[in-house]
């Protein structure tokens, strides 16, 4: 499925170069590029974290599950601050938090310090994404582009999901060479030039009207009880599945009473924060969030979980295992910016679908004696997994999210990743809980493969998707004639 765009005659791929230059790109990708370098690079830092603090190393996962925990509930929030306060004011905030956390989180000395630094990266780490889709779908839309800008987005697909895959040998290369702390202090010099190029690169925001600047104002127009609501239903949500295998119940009790009365606010305030009916409506965007969180699911068990099976069962040092696993970010990056640049939605996700059957199959095959190379090439398919599926959902995002929705709808499909990613981890306790060796991988394979069934299913079984529509069009193809004749801004209205 391929899409076309002009602006003014000029083909689309030139109206978009024009558009979106490197300067007003660039410091997006840094910033949506923290978030899972951050999410990554502390893998191999738990250990020397533990034994400097005296601290047992089951205690520093802590260290994991609160970024997650602060990302899952702060993406979908920034957006919505994003879509009201202006989009560059809430990314260079981001900004400034992860720099904080970076400090607080280089000059700690107990695990609660560091708990508290990984909070404020996961938070200000939150605000880059949504903020970016905010400004790229405002600045489309100021252009008169008619289909999504596929070369930036590809850009952002790279920083959001390809990078992840770094953070495991840049952090071993940085504990191994100059301790733990830098897997916080690598913050500072980054987030520092990340800053310097948002002030000097990124539009300003537009003067906020100061009948709609004042506190109370702002609360009912983020629908802030919808916004703590929400908060409070996904932390209960997200501590209960970390928990597992041993549940948390007071943790899921926590959830039902604070998420039935917030579906209940949901559905009566008149500008929801989580418009329930909008998603129930949409269900081209509600589909793009399942396939994430399933993919995701996949990649991250890949990613983590055949890490713990390389050094238990296989000997691998943690730099080699994270060595291995760096082909697999290398392809995803490689193949994710030409198909974002075609604006493809249906082919990269049944390819996306099909890959990770062939790999979640592969990986029910490998042993502890399996080649080094084998391993590789399970990780490539998943590598394939991460770049279609990224591409493929970000830009049905793109398409099915209403514009003045973009940032809450992009943070909330981050979210859907996060849970993907927690239940990801969920399952690698459980199927690991006799040791990370060849059985629990083969389960873990098993798991993976069901959820590959899931996301075809979710995938050819779309009528709208795969060109089964009333009209015989794609649901691409029918978003975009809903852009081009109710989205598309005049000069007038601009004026």
């Amino acid at each position: 499925m391929r899409t076309a765009a002009t602006r003014g005659g000029a083909p689309a791929g030139e109206a978009a170069r024009d558009s979106f230059a490197w300067p007003f790109t660039t410091p997006l990708y840094v910033g949506s590029a923290l978030n899972p370098v951050n999410s990554s690079i502390i893998a191999t830092a738990m250990v020397p974290i533990a034994a400097d603090l005296n601290v047992p190393v089951g205690s520093t996962a802590v260290l994991v599950s609160s970024l997650y925990l602060a990302s899952a509930v702060a993406q979908p929030t920034a957006g919505k601050l994003a879509e009201v306060l202006g989009p560059r004011r809430i990314f260079l905030s981001g900004i400034v938090l992860v720099l904080l956390g970076g400090v607080v989180g280089g000059l700690g000395h107990n695990l609660a310090t560091l708990t508290v630094a990984r909070v404020l990266i996961g938070l200000g780490t939150s605000a880059a994404y949504p903020c970016a889709m905010v400004m790229i779908r405002r600045r489309a839309q100021d252009d008169g582009l008619t289909a999504p800008p596929g070369s930036v987005l590809g850009g952002l697909a790279i920083a959001g999901m390809a990078t992840a895959a770094v953070g495991p040998p840049i952090g071993g290369l940085l504990v191994g060479a100059a301790g733990w702390r830098w897997a916080f202090l690598i913050n500072i010099p980054i987030t520092a030039i990340a800053l310097v190029m948002a002030v000097r690169w990124l539009p300003k925001d537009p003067p906020l009207d100061r009948a709609d600047s004042g506190l109370r104002k702002v609360a009912e127009r983020i629908d802030l009880p919808g916004v703590l609501g929400f908060a409070a239903s996904m932390t209960a949500l997200v501590v209960f599945l970390m928990g597992l295998p041993n549940p948390e119940w007071i943790a899921l009790a926590v959830f039902v009473v604070a998420a039935a009365p917030t579906v209940v606010w949901e559905l009566r305030t008149e500008a929801p924060f989580f418009d329930l009916r909008g998603l129930a409506a949409n269900g081209a965007l509600a589909r793009t969030y399942l396939r994430q969180a399933l993919t995701l699911l996949g990649v991250y068990s890949v990613m983590y979980g055949m890490t713990q099976w390389m050094e238990t069962a296989h000997g691998f040092s943690t730099v080699q295992a994270g060595l291995l696993l760096l082909p697999m970010g290398a392809v995803s990056a490689l193949l994710s910016s030409p198909l974002a640049r075609r604006n493809l939605v249906r082919g990269p996700l049944v390819v996306a679908a099909v890959s990770m059957l062939a790999g979640s199959a592969g990986i029910v095959l490998l042993t502890s004696s399996s080649p080094a190379i084998v391993i590789v090439l399970v990780s490539l398919v998943f590598g394939v997994v991460s770049a279609t599926t990224t591409v493929g959902n970000q830009t049905a995002l793109y398409l099915s999210a209403p514009a003045d929705q973009i940032g809450t709808a992009s943070g909330l499909f981050r979210t859907f990743g996060y849970l993907g990613t927690i239940t990801s981890s969920v399952i690698g306790s459980i199927v690991f809980r006799d040791g990370a060796n060849d059985q629990g991988l083969h389960s873990l394979g098993l798991v993976l493969v069901a959820a590959g069934v899931a996301v075809l299913l979710l995938t050819v079984l779309d009528g709208r998707l795969m060109g089964r529509g009333r009209d015989g069009q794609s649901d691409t193809v029918n978003t975009l004639n809903t852009l081009n004749s109710s989205e598309q801004p005049t000069k007038e209205n601009q004026a």
